[in-house]
């Protein structure tokens, strides 16, 4: 009889956890969706590579049987995603009030408990000051000349050879630039390989999140471990040995750390350090190998293209000087193809946020400490806003288009 009092009550106390997890309390009407098996979720079906330019194929899913706004669970955590782009633009404009930043457990424990996406307030402001220190508009003026540089030089190498990887040259040629940067690394003087380092962090990013020796999250997990300790190593040679003058971002946060009432950790700087040279690997050759594929794939855009730097070129006084800041800045058809190119290479599949209130929105709510995801491919290919938005059309910019990439 008491065997089978406790087989009910455990039967029934799952049956309603079981409830609860596919119905969570909410203060209004949550956004349609599933939230999958119990633990688990959606997450095997979220983490699904997507070899395509198109919407990720969870998602395109999704807003076919739920619209444009949705539920989901994905390792173990709710979260709403927005293909919205009204949503999306509040969310952005709400930061720091009704939104933060934030980011799951899993990206935390790869970009660091410290990195800038889960930090708020004053100290990610500060953070944000720091890198438009190195990368703002005067200091990309100052590194015009020098990009040049490395890019003329790279690509006359390049053509020596019969063939080339190009994702892999590219990520090559930002990396050093970047790493040079904001470390002084020079890979050709150097006993150890930095970028290796990224490129075993980098193909188990966007993985399942099983960390067990042979899967692509383990192998993840271990080139940042590889990398942070190359970069502590770095960061404390330089400290025993420290520059007269600031050349690179070491020398501004080995600045900071030693001011006064500094709220800079070195565990911070560290972390800040390896996101910034993970962006410039991942992101910026990305979007370099998927525009010299369009360029091949588009020969009128190429020759649009020529045809505008030729001009510049003839304009020139001086036939033997390097590109100015002006003669970029009169570039109005290449930063048309920029634009197309960034919204059709989608190389950011996702952007997270978590409300601190519940939220409500075209009757639906979402309920505070939720997280939302904002989808940014779902809006750049969404045809109420951009007309046959699979085609390459950098003409689509021209100014007075009212056009945008939120």
């Amino acid at each position: 009889m008491w065997t089978l009092c406790i087989g009910a009550l455990v039967i029934t106390s799952i049956t309603h956890w079981i409830y609860r997890w596919r119905n969570p309390r909410c203060n209004g009407k949550l956004p349609p969706g599933s939230m999958g098996l119990p633990l688990l979720g959606e997450s095997i079906q979220f983490f699904t590579p997507n070899t395509s330019s198109e919407i990720p194929p969870f998602v395109k899913k999704r807003m076919e049987r739920y619209g444009p706004i949705f539920r989901t669970n994905v390792v173990g955590r709710p979260v709403v995603i927005s293909t919205d782009s009204d949503l999306n633009y509040y969310i952005f404009q709400q930061e720091g009030r009704l939104f933060k930043s934030w980011y799951p457990d899993t990206f935390t424990e790869i970009f660091g408990q410290q990195n800038v996406g889960s930090l708020h307030g004053f100290m990610y402001k500060y953070l944000k000051n720091m890198v438009l220190n190195l990368f703002g508009p005067e200091s990309l003026k100052k590194m015009l000349s020098e990009v040049e540089q490395v890019a003329c030089r790279k690509l006359q190498g390049w053509s020596s050879q019969s063939t080339i990887e190009l994702k892999d040259a590219s990520a090559s040629m930002v990396f050093d630039l970047t790493a040079k940067k904001l470390i002084s690394y020079d890979q050709e003087n150097s006993s150890e390989n930095l970028r290796e380092s990224f490129s075993a962090f980098i193909q188990g990013l966007i993985s399942f999140p099983l960390n067990l020796p042979g899967t692509a999250y383990h192998k993840c997990l271990q080139g940042r471990k590889k990398a942070m300790k190359m970069l502590k190593s770095m960061l404390q040679e330089r400290r025993a040995n420290p520059r007269k003058n600031q050349s690179d971002f070491f020398d501004y946060v080995l600045e900071e750390l030693q001011r006064e009432g500094t709220i800079l950790t070195e565990a911070i700087a560290l972390d800040l350090m390896f996101v910034l040279l993970f962006a410039s690997y991942e992101t910026t050759s990305l979007a370099l190998t998927f525009a010299i594929k369009i360029l091949s794939d588009n020969p009128q855009v190429l020759k649009q293209l020529t045809e505008e730097h030729e001009a510049i070129l003839k304009n020139r006084e001086n036939n033997g000087s390097g590109l100015t800041w002006k003669e970029y800045k009169s570039m109005a058809y290449t930063f048309q193809f920029i634009n197309e190119t960034v919204r059709l290479a989608n190389i950011v599949p996702g952007i997270f946020r978590k409300a601190l209130k519940d939220i409500r929105y075209q009757g639906y709510t979402i309920p505070a400490g939720w997280a939302i995801m904002v989808c940014p491919p779902a809006v750049h290919l969404n045809p109420a806003k951009y007309e046959d938005p699979l085609a390459f059309n950098p003409s689509r910019w021209k100014v007075g288009q009212s056009l945008s990439l939120a």
